[in-house]
């Protein structure tokens, strides 16, 4: 494949994924299923209809239409909708199938061990990071509520906000934007200023530190060159000491980590 080839076969992929063709049935059948969040068991089409901003009419046809797929289920007593086993295989699959959690779950298990710190790799979904790995330290199971395919906020977590450091400013504006919009202008001051020092943090270090719930601190570094969607990396620990303390002991432990990842996909790339 010559040069312009190349060029041409690359603008068409991009083509492929601009939202300029989208298929809008299955996108709003998606949107049905994305209405389903930790902690909601059922819903019915009045609730999906007023969290998706789909007519009533349409999220009829829809949950109708994923009953018989497979991928909800109806419970008649209650009229309304809970998801069904096929969207957790869906969830192992991509979990089975992903290089990276391949070669970085056991490397973060070690880490959490030796350092006795939580150890967590997300990736982002709209305004949240969604842990697709989380090692915690903690032998006590109360304390160990950060699972796979938990959400967290972008704009307040260490996760989130190496995240948008990776982004270019006209993506991070609109996302921001978009997160904005749930905050009143006073409250969303000190994020908005936060945010922006933890960008300043990773373009001079690496990483950031952040405290969005009360005696935790975490580190977040991006994963960057695994291919696809950006990663974050990050380290968290319960404690009441200073997250100055907290990096001084443990950012270097973070970065480790991650170069420890990234040598040993390269490896497998190489050897496969």
């Amino acid at each position: 494949m010559n040069a312009k080839q190349v060029s041409g076969a690359a603008a068409g992929e991009h083509r492929r994924f601009d939202g300029t063709s989208q298929n809008r049935s299955l996108e709003r059948g998606l949107e049905i299923l994305r209405a389903f969040k930790p902690g909601t068991d059922l819903l019915g089409n009045g609730e999906l209809a007023e969290r998706t901003g789909l007519s009533a009419a349409t999220v009829s046809r829809l949950t109708q239409t994923l009953v018989t797929s497979g991928f909800l289920e109806h419970d008649r007593r209650a009229r309304a909708y809970r998801l069904a086993a096929p969207v957790l295989s869906l969830g192992h699959a991509m979990r089975a199938a992903s290089p990276v959690l391949r070669a970085a779950t056991p490397l973060m298990r070690d880490v959490s061990l030796k350092h006795h710190v939580n150890v967590g790799l997300a990736s982002a979904d709209r305004a949240e990071m969604v842990y697709l790995e989380s090692i915690r330290y903690n032998r006590r199971a109360s304390l160990r509520t950060i699972v796979a395919g938990q959400r967290v906020p972008i704009e307040l977590t260490s996760l989130g906000r190496a995240y948008l450091a990776t982004l270019d400013d006209a993506a991070r504006g609109e996302l921001l934007a978009r997160i904005m919009r749930s905050y009143r202008s006073a409250s969303w001051r000190p994020v908005g200023q936060e945010i922006d020092k933890a960008i300043a943090k990773v373009s001079a270090a690496g990483y950031c530190v952040a405290s969005w719930q009360p005696g935790v601190v975490a580190i977040a570094t991006p994963l960057n060159g695994t291919g696809g969607q950006a990663m974050v990396l990050n380290l968290s620990l319960a404690t009441d000491e200073p997250g100055a303390s907290i990096e001084r002991r443990h950012a270097a432990t973070l970065m480790a980590l991650k170069e420890g990842i990234l040598h040993d996909l390269q490896v497998r790339e190489i050897d496969a």
